[in-house]
């Protein structure tokens, strides 16, 4: 390797370092652009309006922290009422454009930023769809994403509520950037996270409302948030982007004004985090309490990481074909005789 840069040689076999030396005096990266976004970590009461009222809130202190895009939780609007099926609770839904993003987009046009905002989306009468929209600093509508992965499990009955989206995986841009928005349970799927940043997507947003039963939490808690911060993580190095992971935080019975789930709840873990493409934790939030988690995102480190860490460079998408198969039967998997033939 005389006259080269050498790499070190980790056990697993091959070299990857992030950078391989010094960068040649007088060239740039292609794509310098550096920009700040906000992850609003927050409770939520009983009352939705007092909750949108305190993420309007959120939005105007992250902008005059320096904020170019603002993330808010998964369906801040409320306390997460997937706790149970109650059919009175389809009452909550909204049309988009509607009641929220006309009052976000005047919030995001005041203040100059993109806001990604989680909403209960009212398609049609008897069609819902848990819908993240993306709103540009001109307060125009950027893009809808809805979520295509919907969970049914003890206490998150979303399959009840939500349509599984159909509008695909995407990426839109803002002033400063492009970005993707996908949504909670989307977030265990690496196909969703690929596809989106494919799209171009610099960032990846989560907007998420994850937490423990409480009956759980002693025995499996460590293990769940290291795994949901692991798999996101890992998207974040596979593809080469940031992850924004934005969580609510705190106990919650699914109370919207007195209509109260059952049982012992929800206690969601916040944590919320931003990843840079190798992986690492750049910010991270606490696990009790609202806080606004300021991350920068530097274009060129996507640039200078996907260079020494070429994964998409090296993907052979003609052998991927039968990923997009449920399960692989084994009488569906070809012998070495039938490939010969």
């Amino acid at each position: 390797m005389t006259g080269r840069n050498r790499r070190p040689i980790p056990p697993g076999g091959v070299g990857l370092v992030v950078s391989a030396g010094k960068r040649i005096e007088g060239l740039k990266m292609t794509d310098a652009r550096k920009y700040s976004i906000a992850l609003v970590q927050m409770h939520m009461g009983a009352d939705p309006e007092e909750n949108f009222a305190a993420a309007m809130r959120h939005v105007r202190e992250a902008a005059q922290m320096g904020a170019k895009i603002v993330c808010l939780p998964e369906l801040f609007r409320t306390q997460y009422f997937c706790q149970r099926e109650d059919l009175r609770l389809f009452d909550l839904a909204e049309p988009i454009p509607g009641p929220s993003t006309e009052k976000l987009s005047a919030l995001a046009r005041d203040l100059r930023v993109a806001i990604v905002a989680s909403l209960f989306e009212r398609r049609a009468p008897g069609l819902y769809h848990n819908t993240a929209v993306t709103l540009n600093a001109e307060g125009q509508i950027a893009g809808i994403y809805r979520k295509m992965h919907i969970p049914d499990d003890p206490l998150y009955y979303e399959k009840y509520y939500f349509t599984p989206g159909d509008l695909g995986f995407q990426a839109v841009d803002t002033a400063v950037g492009r970005v993707g928005t996908l949504v909670c349970w989307d977030q265990w799927y690496p196909e969703g996270a690929r596809l989106t940043a494919l799209k171009g997507a610099e960032v990846l947003f989560y907007p998420t409302a994850i937490g423990w039963h409480p009956a759980e939490k002693d025995e499996f808690g460590e293990a769940q948030y290291d795994a949901w911060r692991t798999i996101q993580r890992a998207h974040a190095i596979a593809n080469g982007v940031y992850v924004a992971a934005v969580n609510r935080v705190g106990m919650e019975h699914g109370d919207i004004l007195g209509n109260r789930a059952p049982g012992q709840g929800i206690e969601f873990w916040g944590g919320s985090f931003l990843a840079d493409p190798f992986g690492r934790i750049v910010a991270k939030a606490g696990h009790d309490g609202e806080e606004i988690l300021l991350g920068e995102i530097d274009v060129a480190l996507i640039e200078e990481t996907r260079r020494n860490w070429p994964f998409l460079r090296d993907r052979r998408v003609d052998a991927y074909a039968p990923i997009s198969q449920r399960f692989l039967d084994t009488t569906d998997t070809p012998t070495p005789s039938k490939e010969r033939k």
